[in-house]
């Protein structure tokens, strides 16, 4: 004879069994990499980077990136920033901007993107060498 108990809770617990594989993926799941390390410095230059799911490698499309800011962090100029544009990509997974970089150096490039699906925000900070 099965209990009253376990036809009231047994629904329940294989819902969260069932739901677990869902929850596992986070932020830290995903990685933002550049493409190119080093670039030549200059007025119209663009920027490049990969986001990719870190346990497959797999490339990820039409994440919403909504704060991107370039700054002279590396070099101790923080305060130091210039204009970032967002611009088209025909590669899956790759995300491009154009910026400026007058003064050769290191700077660093800070996104923070949604990739659907996941409720926390990717955050990154990818440092690159502009040369003369």
């Amino acid at each position: 004879m099965i209990s009253n108990f376990f036809l009231r809770t047994a629904p329940l617990a294989l819902a969260f069994i069932l739901a677990a594989p869902a929850a596992r993926a986070a932020s830290q799941d995903y990685e933002f990499e550049l493409v190119e390390n080093e670039v030549k410095a200059g007025d119209q230059v663009i920027v490049a980077v990969k986001l990719f799911d870190k346990g497959t490698g797999a490339p990820v499309e039409n994440a919403v990136i909504f704060a991107i800011r370039m700054d002279m962090a590396p070099d101790g100029m923080e305060a130091m920033t210039t204009s970032v544009e967002a611009m088209p990509s025909d590669q899956p997974g790759v995300y491009r901007f154009k910026t400026n970089l007058m003064m050769a150096g290191g700077w660093q490039l800070s996104l923070a993107a949604k990739v659907q699906g996941e409720a926390e925000t990717v955050q990154s900070k990818l440092v690159l060498k502009a040369v003369q």
